[in-house]
């Protein structure tokens, strides 16, 4: 038995290395070794001399013996036995121990006698080999003593033990042991599954487990892959038991005894496998430590070919670095390949991304390289080394050092390695930093300097400035740096300018001076990089030539002292002089000081501010024709001068000045000046002694006075250092000062403009006397704006405002304030003079004279200055100063003298009338205060003392007592009036039942209009009805909602915007149109979704009236879904051209599904080429059939529509069958039953479902009776069919046999003719002659066309390549040409498809909708009339033929009134010419009169300029020294024979003249004169007027008798209406009298203003000669004041007429007009605006007189805001002074230490 089965194992190894060698497949022959490709060890048993490498988790008997048993035994008796492991085995004296080095093949004879054994009754247990190196794992065999495990699995370790992967598992039942493992087969060999066939029951031992790593039935394609190797290395391997197979009796019974004989038990364990070498080595030798005499053992150390090192060859050698270590594979051994180091290095490793660089060529990477030598292959020299050319690169001395200077190359001293020229590189050459050159780079580069190790650039840059070297050069000094400057440039780099120089540039000199005011600036010194100088207090600019804002340079004499505010002397008085507007002022301040001879002036100088000589500037005006010999100046000085200060040479003679005024002149400086210091206080004393010397031959001394202005201090330039510093500046300041004569331009009031020159050095001179410029300390209220001019300072002054601060008002005026100052206006007549107070403005009266301003009478006078008593009728106290109209009359009375009673009063007011009566109050119906008086005045009449109102608008009766028609309201009771109806405009006024009267509801509303106010437009009309244009409803009826139509025309709408209410998707103000995206509006139930498709059409709308969409190209049907026009199928996939005949066809598309032409009648066929049914001939010639056939087609065609309705029914019955048809009718059964099913199976029946079912069940019952009878019949209809059938299948089947036969009888005959045609020989002869003579023919007639020339081919290749070439030339232009015109086609086609005929009706016809022309009123296109004409337009259509009708007639209308206007405008252009003649003769007058004045203007100054030419020489003749007594005698009397106007006579005589030439200038009595012609006109049409008055009364009172015989009966219609016509007649002939008067009025008027205008004139005129001599100005005044007579008389007869004639001609046409009503509302408008005229002029002259109390309330509050403003200026300054003493006591406290 032990032999058999040894056999067995030995034949299934063989088996098995069989079975292995054939899965390899590749592995090597043996024969060749390793060096032509892979080799590996041989395989061997891995267990065997690794006993202590293997261990089992449990083993039997290692603490103590323990008993087991076995199953079954046959031969032996025994059952149980012990195991005892805890002593080694030994086959004769320790037979029982069972460890696991037991289960190693020994093959001794003992083999079955010693085995590994597990401890009873455990399952988990495992036995684990542990390798010391990789190894290549093939199989493993275990044979079992017992059962073989139930289940287990065997698993491996690759990296000694730290992670497991699990190769097979075994179970008997894998599902349940080892669920969600597959079960197999494999497909891949490293799928892990679960197999069952190792772990049956039996045998119950000697079982064996065989496990293959790679399983033979899996193909492998590449044995040496990384994923096989992988599979097969091992370092650990492991076999986990984890289920021992039982018989079961140990669920039953739990004894240990029962455990003793389940346990495993192994006999033999088979590790195959080899030393894992990657194929790169064929035999392996011990690992150091390990045995080498142990026969049969697989040591784990590979000895290496292939250059590989390593325990598994797993590594290159060294040096053999070159290729990427690789497993041997196959034939390629994949060695290692040496590294190349040119002989420099003996040391490498390998580089992967250097061997991808090369291309997997090489990857070796050479260490440690020696001879200087570096680089992957050594091939390189060390830096600061070059390879020697001409040496191998193996040679040891091959690579040099470099010789480079190491401060000046880049690298410290590297040079280039080697020589390449693609790259500039030669062998040795030093590489100079940037700013470095030389062979060893040792020198620095032109323009760099300073060569250094610590530079990275080599040198530095020079950095000399451009623009301050010299040329521009960038060069420096090598070693220092320094550059070369220019000439006003310094610094190492040129880059700074010398002291006082500024803006280093690339000029010349590099720079330029700082040029910096020599007063203004502290200094010379500036910036070096803007010039800006330091600049003194407040001077700014960059040469200090400028102020800061609120500053000024001084004039020279701008330390001014006025003469008037200086202390007088005994005799002085101030004159005050009044500035002229428009006229400069040759004075300073408010005027002079008048100085008599021998008389002082002592000014008092505190603000001295610069220590230096000063020159006088004396300013006065001469009155005498002599000068002032001596005047004496004296400065007093406060106390004797210190040597030590500036003004220490100053002796006392200095101080005491002598001078002359020339009378000629306006201004003196003493040539000698006066030293004065800062800050010291000085009084300037003038002694005016003596006017003229005692030998004068003029007397008149004693009344000698001179106008002191004032006097200024003058800096005297000679004393300041910019001027005598002594350098040649200052020489030249000097030299040009006095050249320019600046000195001279400061000394006159009036100055001329300064020179530029002049005004640099006097800045200059202002910032050093000042120490910067001055502050401009404009007066806040009196000055503009707080700037000043900033040469002199001069304030920008408000009106009447003066002083160089703008402090003071100017004479003549008064109030300085924010405003400025107001004129005196004192007037000239009535006050003493023209000055006023300054603060309250009051002039100075003459006695008789009142008021502010001295031109006002006292109260109850007029009439100024010739004033006279109020003409008031003791009815006021006060008059109108100018025209003596009275002022609050009382009494009720009213008019310019109170002589007439005011509005609603009556009576007779004037004073010395016998019949004057007060007046009283209208009854109207009661009094103006009673609150009931609706009348704007009344009058008594004279014949019969009726008292008559003349009443307010809207009001009636005799006693206004009633509301007119149009007006309601109750007036009767307090407090009530009458009301305009407010019924806006639409009711007729004169219709006194159109508005209620009490309550003003509107009753008879017109133009349409309805409501209680009438202010809405009626039903069916719409508009504003405010405006009167309501207008009526236009309503599309097709659009429009039919509830809002009553008829066709009469629809409503919205009564505001005239909206009609459309229908649905309906749009427009009358429903016209569809809204977007629909159409049909002529369906009457709105419009309809157009339904364009999105992608096929080019917009979603389409045409209003057929729907048809606007469809792409290649799409038509009308939404664009179909193909397009005459084409069809489907645009989808694919349209095809409609194949139609045109002679057939009724329209050009055809079916768009089925491409079936639409035929004419009598035709038919796909193509519509073949005559229809019922028609016969050839087709195009189709004639219908005999009659009979129509009759028996009707047959034929009925029999044919009942058999398709029988296959129909048919084929209904085939598919649901027969029950089918009565699906319907039996569900209702069934669901009738299920109903009476519920109801009888429901416990608790009623009686009502009692009845229910039973009427249920009758229901049933008669439902299947009449079912059965249906089926009944059908039955009996369904035979019939079938009969029927039947023989129309055998009728069909002797058709189609019919149709077989005529089928071959036509082919019968087809056959036969051929025949024919072949048989007969004649025939075929003549046919085959007339074809050759056709051929023949066909060939000359080509040969003409083609061989001979000129041939129709020759032509046409001619005409060919002409077109060629043409369409070569012109094949661009067409294009261009070809594409605009495609595009514009595009736009018409797309405009065109627009086009809307609807639209175009509206806008041209104003047609609405789409109504046929019999129905449209407007018309439309293609319209006519009823005579035949066109119909477009027409009444109440608004289309453009409409409008332009409408044009047409207004522009026709507007030439008339256009021709009539230009007409008058004609007449208007002559008038205006004449007008402009008689101004320009005016004109002329008033030029020629000016001239006359202007010549005696011119003359008169002539006389006195020669007058006194000859003073002044008589003056100089006599003041010669060489004079003598006889020529002084001769010029005496020369002078005394001088022709002087001196006697009364003769002075009266020169003013008659003077009088002449005024009244010649003016034209003042001619002007009065015709005045008194217009007041005698007047007073003659006042007296008309009063005629007419009476004459009126008299109409009155037949307009009375009229008026009763119209209310008594209408027989006095006539006489009423023939005095009503006389009453017109009058009053027009009143209104034309009214025209004349009003026209001579405004005559007068016009005269008068002309005259007023020339009096202006005049006046000038003579305020000009009045100056010259007061004799002139009185009778100018005498004239003025008798214009203005004349002025006021003329307002009077004004007023008269504008005042007592209106009045009585509105009376006279007030009283006519009662009897007509149109005229008696003309009258009540015409009075209330006489009314609102007369309260507009009352109120404008309240709100004057309101007017002037609050100027009066405003100079008072104006007064006191300014001694406010004054006590607020005390209370700023004692804040000040609070503030100061604050801020002093915080700096003491934090100053305290």
């Amino acid at each position: 038995m032990l032999s058999v089965c040894s056999c067995e194992m030995h034949a299934s190894l063989l088996v098995l290395v069989c079975v292995l060698a054939a899965a390899a497949g590749h592995e090597p022959d043996r024969s060749h070794g390793c060096a032509h490709g892979s080799c590996y060890p041989a395989t061997g048993d891995l267990l065997v001399g690794r006993e202590k490498n293997l261990k089992a988790s449990s083993t039997c008997g290692m603490r103590k013996k323990e008993p087991y048993c076995i199953v079954s035994h046959l031969q032996d008796e025994k059952k149980c036995f012990d195991c005892d492991s805890r002593r080694p085995y030994d086959p004769i004296y320790n037979t029982i121990n069972h460890r696991v080095e037991n289960v190693i093949t020994t093959f001794k004879p003992h083999r079955k006698k010693s085995w590994w054994q597990s401890e009873n009754g455990k399952s988990n247990v495992y036995v684990q080999l542990d390798l010391e190196a990789e190894f290549h794992f093939t199989h493993l065999i275990m044979t079992f003593k017992t059962f073989r495990p139930a289940a287990m699995l065997i698993e491996r370790s690759a990296n000694f033990g730290r992670t497991w992967q699990i190769y097979r598992y075994f179970s008997h039942d894998c599902a349940a042991n080892f669920p969600g493992i597959s079960q197999g087969p494999l497909h891949n060999i490293n799928d892990v599954i679960c197999e069952s066939r190792y772990s049956d029951i039996e045998p119950s031992t000697e079982g064996e487990v065989i496990y293959r790593v790679l399983d033979p039935a899996i193909r492998i394609e590449d044995p040496y892959s990384p994923n096989i190797q992988n599979q097969l290395k091992i370092t650990n391997l492991r076999v986990n038991f984890t289920k021992l197979h039982t018989l079961g009796d140990n669920l039953l019974d739990p004894r240990p005894e029962i455990k003793e004989k389940y346990y495993y038990a192994m006999y033999e364990l088979v590790v195959r496998g080899n030393c894992f070498c990657y194929g790169h080595a064929s035999e392996c030798a011990p690992i150091d430590g390990i045995r080498d005499d142990i026969d049969g053992m697989v040591h784990g150390k590979c000895v290496c070919n292939h250059n590989t090192k390593g325990l598994n060859c797993e590594h290159c050698e060294d040096f053999y670095n070159d290729m990427p270590w690789r497993p041997a594979e196959g034939r390629n051994t994949n060695a290692c390949k040496k590294c190349n180091c040119n002989t420099h290095s003996s040391v490498c490793h390998f580089d992967m991304a250097v061997y991808l660089a090369t291309g997997n060529v090489s990857g070796g990477v050479c260490d440690d390289c020696q001879h200087n030598t570096m680089g992957r292959n050594c091939e390189l020299c060390k830096p600061f080394y070059y390879k020697e050319p001409f040496k191998d690169i193996r040679d040891p001395r091959v690579c040099i050092a470099c010789d480079c200077d190491p401060e000046g190359s880049e690298n410290g001293g590297m040079c280039d390695s080697h020589t390449a020229p693609t790259l500039a590189m030669v062998a040795g050459q030093c590489r100079c930093k940037t700013n470095v050159e030389g062979q060893r780079c040792d020198k620095c580069r032109t323009g760099y300097f300073g060569l250094s190790a610590d530079n990275p650039q080599g040198c530095q840059p020079c950095r000399c400035d451009p623009r301050g070297t010299v040329a521009g050069s960038t060069q420096c000094d090598p070693v220092s740096g320094d550059c070369f400057c220019k000439r006003l440039v310094t610094g190492r780099s040129c880059d700074q300018c010398l002291p006082e120089h500024w803006g280093l540039s690339l000029g010349l000199n590099g720079c330029r001076g700082c040029e910096c005011d020599i007063g203004a600036a502290l200094d010379n010194h500036c910036s070096m990089d803007s010039g800006q100088c330091r600049c003194r207090s407040h001077m700014t600019g960059r040469q200090c030539t400028q102020v800061e804002s609120g500053y000024f340079f001084m004039a020279l004499d701008h330390f001014l002292y006025e003469a008037e505010l200086a202390k007088m002397g005994q005799g002085c008085t101030l004159e005050t002089r009044e500035h002229h507007l428009g006229r400069p002022a040759t004075w300073t301040g408010i005027g002079f000081a008048r100085v008599p001879e021998g008389a002082t002036l002592e000014f008092i100088i505190t603000n001295v501010p610069y220590s230096m000589e000063y020159d006088l500037l004396i300013r006065y005006e001469s009155q005498m024709p002599r000068d002032w010999e001596e005047v004496r100046i004296t400065v007093i000085r406060p106390g004797p001068i210190p040597t030590s200060s500036p003004c220490g040479n100053t002796i006392p003679d200095d101080d005491k000045l002598v001078v002359a005024l020339p009378a000629g002149a306006r201004f003196m400086v003493p040539p000698q000046p006066v030293c004065l210091e800062r800050g010291v206080t000085y009084t300037v004393r003038f002694e005016f002694r003596r006017y003229q010397d005692a030998n004068a031959v003029l007397n008149g001394a004693a009344n000698a006075v001179l106008l002191v202005d004032s006097i200024a201090l003058m800096p005297r330039h000679s004393s300041i250092e910019i001027f005598n510093a002594g350098d040649l500046a200052s020489s030249n300041r000097k030299q040009t000062y006095e050249r320019y004569r600046c000195h001279e331009g400061a000394k006159s009031v009036t100055r001329p403009s300064i020179s530029e020159t002049c005004a640099k050095l006097i800045t200059s001179m202002s910032a050093v006397i000042n120490d910067g410029a001055l502050s401009c300390n404009c007066d806040p209220q009196g000055s503009i704006s707080s700037m000043c001019d900033v040469r002199g300072g001069q304030c920008r002054c408000r009106p009447n405002v003066i002083g160089q601060r703008c402090e003071q008002c100017a004479p003549g005026t008064y109030g300085f304030g924010p405003s400025g100052c107001i004129a005196c206006g004192c007037s000239v007549e009535g006050s003493v003079t023209r000055l006023c107070d300054k603060y309250t403005g009051l002039c100075q009266c003459r006695p008789g004279a009142f008021g502010q301003q001295c031109d006002r009478c006292q109260a109850g006078h007029w009439g100024f200055p010739n004033c006279r008593p109020c003409q008031c009728n003791g009815h006021a106290d006060e008059c109108d100063q100018r025209n003596g109209a009275c002022i609050n009359c009382r009494d009720n009375t009213g008019g310019d003298n109170c002589d007439r009673c005011a509005n609603g009063y009556y009576g007779h007011p004037i004073l010395g009338v016998t019949s004057g009566t007060w007046c009283r109050p209208c009854p109207c119906p009661d009094g103006p205060t009673s609150g009931r008086h609706f009348a704007a005045s009344c009058y008594q009449d004279n014949r019969n003392r009726q008292i008559v109102c003349n009443c307010n608008q809207g009001n009636t009766g005799t006693r206004c007592e009633e509301c007119a028609p149009g007006y309601y309201g109750n007036p009767s009771q307090p407090g009530g009036r009458c009301q305009l109806c407010q019924c806006n405009n639409n009711i007729d006024m004169s219709d006194i039942d159109a508005c209620d009267r009490w309550i003003g509801e509107c009753r008879k509303c017109l133009y349409n209009t309805e409501g209680p106010n009438c202010g809405i437009c009626k039903s069916g009309y719409f508009g504003d009805a405010s405006m009167r244009n309501c207008r009526k409803c236009i309503c599309n009826f097709l659009g429009t909602e039919r509830s809002q139509c009553m008829e066709r025309e009469d629809c409503v709408c919205q009564r505001n915007t005239g909206q009609c209410q459309c229908l649905p998707n309906v749009i427009g103000l009358t429903c016209d149109h569809c809204s977007p995206g629909h159409w049909n509006l002529a369906s009457g139930k709105g419009c309809e979704p157009c339904g364009c498709d999105p992608h096929n059409s080019v917009t979603s709308t389409c045409n209003e009236f057929t729907g048809q969409c606007q469809c792409r190209d290649g799409f038509g049907g009308k939404t664009c879904t179909d193909c397009q026009e005459n084409y069809w199928g489907d645009p989808r996939t694919q349209c095809r051209a409609c194949d139609c005949d045109w002679r057939g066809i009724e329209t050009s598309q055809c079916n768009r599904v089925t491409g079936h032409c639409v035929c004419q009648q009598g035709v038919s066929g796909v193509r519509c080429d073949q005559c229809a049914r019922g028609f016969s001939g050839l087709f195009p010639n189709c004639q219908p059939c005999h009659q009979c056939f129509g009759d028996w087609d009707r047959i034929v065609q009925d029999l044919a529509v009942r058999t398709r309705a029988l296959a129909e029914r048919a084929h209904d019955i085939q598919t649901t069958g027969l029950t089918g048809a009565y699906e319907k009718a039996f569900r209702d059964l069934e669901e009738k039953l299920a109903q009476a099913q519920g109801i009888v199976n429901s416990r608790n029946l009623t009686a009502a479902a009692i009845s229910t079912l039973m009427e249920l069940i009758e229901q049933l019952r008669s439902q299947i009776g009449e079912t059965t009878d249906t089926l009944n019949h059908l039955e009996g209809d369904l035979t019939v069919v079938q009969d029927s059938n039947s023989e129309a299948s055998k009728e069909l089947s002797a058709l189609e046999r019919e149709a077989r036969e005529l089928n071959l009888t036509s082919e019968q005959l087809h056959r036969q003719l051929d025949i024919l045609k072949n048989s007969n020989f004649l025939g075929a002869y003549d046919s085959i002659r007339a074809s050759y003579n056709k051929s023949l023919d066909a060939e000359r007639r080509a040969n003409e066309s083609t061989v001979n020339r000129p041939s129709t081919v020759s032509q046409s290749a001619d005409t060919r390549r002409r077109t060629e070439r043409l369409i070569s030339a012109k094949k661009d232009d067409f294009n261009r040409k070809n594409g605009a015109n495609k595009r514009s086609l595009g736009e018409l086609k797309t405009q065109v498809q627009d086009l809307d005929m609807q639209k175009i009706n509206e806008k041209v016809c104003g047609a609405t909708g789409d109504a046929p022309c019999a129905e449209s009123p407007c018309g439309g296109a293609g319209c006519r009339d009823d005579e035949g004409n066109r119909h477009c337009g027409g009444l109440n259509c608004n289309g453009a033929v409409a409008a332009a009708d409408n044009a047409l007639e207004r522009a026709k209308h507007a030439e008339k009134q256009l021709n009539k206007a230009m007409g008058e405008v004609e007449g208007l252009v002559t008038k205006v010419a004449e007008a402009k003649t008689k101004a320009e003769e005016a004109k002329d007058k008033a030029r020629a009169a000016l001239d006359k004045a202007k010549s005696t203007k011119n003359k008169v100054e002539r006389s006195n300029n020669d007058l006194r030419d000859l003073i002044k020489q008589i003056r100089d003749f006599l003041m010669q020294e060489g004079a003598d007594p006889d020529h002084i005698e001769a010029v005496a009397n020369r002078v005394l024979e001088l022709s002087i106007p001196a006697s009364p006579l003769q002075i009266r005589h020169l003013v008659d003249e003077i009088k002449e030439r005024v009244r010649s200038l003016s034209n003042v009595d001619a002007i009065l004169a015709q005045t008194q012609d217009d007041v005698r006109k007047a007073e003659k049409l006042l007296l008309d007027a009063k005629r007419e008055r009476h004459h009126a009364e008299g109409v009155k009172t037949t307009a009375e008798t009229v008026k009763q015989a119209l209310v008594d009966a209408k027989t006095a219609q006539t006489s009423a209406e023939k005095a009503i016509a006389r009453a017109r007649a009058d009053i027009d002939d009143t209104e034309t009298r009214l025209a004349q008067i009003e026209s001579e009025t405004s005559n007068g008027e016009r005269q008068l203003r002309e005259a007023m205008d020339r009096l202006g004139t005049l006046g000038r005129e003579i305020n000009v000669l009045k100056t010259k001599r007061a004799n002139n100005s009185m009778a100018a005044a005498r004239a003025e004041e008798t214009a203005t007579m004349a002025r006021d008389k003329a307002n009077e007869a004004k007023q008269i007429l504008d005042g007592q004639l209106t009045d009585k001609y509105h009376e006279v046409k007030q009283r006519v007009a009662t009897k007509a009503k149109a005229v008696q509302d003309a009258k009540t408008k015409a009075e209330s605006l006489r009314d609102e005229a007369k309260q507009l002029l009352q109120d404008a002259q309240n709100k004057l007189q309101r007017l002037a109390e609050l100027e009066k309330n405003y100079e008072e509050n104006e007064r006191r805001l300014e001694g406010k403003a004054r006590q607020l200026d005390g209370l700023e300054d004692k804040m000040r002074a609070i503030l100061n003493d604050i801020n002093k006591q915080i700096q003491i406290y934090n100053t305290c230490q």
